[in-house]
């Protein structure tokens, strides 16, 4: 009998999935039935995102796993109806690439002070050369895939790299701290922080003013993670004082991020418009098609949701 997968994500997302996922599950030799509009009972696998119309999972009796298209699964997890199991998009290596580049992009912008000579109005001559990166101590919030991704290409580049996890984390090339004494370590003399933790109840203004207060007078922080992830009104008057150089954002409590929010108009921050990394539908369906393929066969699936923890 054929395997049904439903494509559960916004309309204007099938048509650019549609033949990538078919591609992708001729390759793995299924047999399997696509589209987006089967009976209920008879679905096996839904391919999701948190924005779709399908919320109560509770007619699909048959389920065997949802697969999610996005990282971050905080609309979902909360969901009482979904009993199957739920994956997220972990291994996507146009994600994980994505993620990367922004990050490495933004902490050098920062490292080199590049925005001095970009805005220089009055034409300052000034040759100031910044620390090379060993003298930058750097913390990642976060060691999930991206966490690890981006610490490690940081490390690669010479900056001193510390990754701060809830739970015990080894990665090589990364000083690594987890636990609450661990984040006060981490924090304290940071001078770029990034944050690319999940957004749960434990990690919802993880970056308090009382943590801002740890980092070195003058840091930067950059946030391709959750909005949540950060306190506004401390950022504000952390920038206002002095503590806080610049803040890169990316990610925000409402998006797209209201044109009256003061973050706009703050010169010591920098909106991005969720930009940071996306799922790549090329890569994404390949990761898709490897969950189906697996529990087609027998072997657990991968990139399961704890939905205890929240991701």
């Amino acid at each position: 009998m054929s395997t049904t997968v439903l494509f559960a994500a916004r309309d204007t997302r099938w048509d650019i999935y549609e033949p990538l996922l078919r591609a992708a599950l001729d390759e793995r030799g299924l047999d399997y039935r696509l589209g987006t509009d089967f009976e209920p009972q008879e679905v096996d696998y839904i391919v999701y995102a948190p924005d779709s119309h399908l919320q109560d999972f509770t007619p699909y009796t048959k389920l065997k796993a949802v697969l999610n298209l996005w990282a971050g699964v905080e609309g979902i997890t909360g969901n009482q109806t979904l009993r199957a199991p739920l994956a997220r998009m972990v291994d996507d290596q146009g994600l994980t690439q994505g993620m990367v580049e922004w990050v490495t992009g933004h902490v050098l912008r920062h490292h080199l002070g590049m925005d001095s000579h970009i805005l220089n109005p009055d034409h300052a001559w000034s040759p100031n050369a910044p620390p090379l990166a060993p003298e930058r101590p750097v913390t990642i919030l976060g060691l999930g895939a991206l966490g690890i991704a981006c610490g490690q290409a940081l490390a690669q580049l010479g900056f001193d790299v510390t990754g701060w996890s809830r739970t015990a984390k080894s990665v090589e090339g990364l000083r690594c701290l987890n636990g609450p004494e661990g984040l006060s370590d981490a924090l304290t003399g940071a001078q770029i922080v990034v944050l690319l933790l999940p957004d749960t109840p434990h990690t919802q203004n993880i970056l308090d003013a009382a943590a801002m207060a740890k980092l070195e007078t003058g840091a930067a922080v950059i946030n391709p993670g959750r909005g949540p992830l950060i306190d506004d009104e401390a950022l504000l008057a952390a920038l206002d004082s002095g503590q806080i150089s610049h803040a890169t954002l990316d990610v925000f409590r409402i998006e797209p991020l209201p044109e009256d929010h003061p973050f706009w108009a703050h010169p010591g921050i920098t909106v991005t418009p969720h930009i940071a990394s996306e799922t790549r539908p090329a890569t994404a369906a390949q990761v898709v098609a490897d969950n189906i393929a697996r529990g087609e066969n027998g072997a657990p699936f991968l990139h399961l949701v704890d939905r205890a923890a929240g991701y």
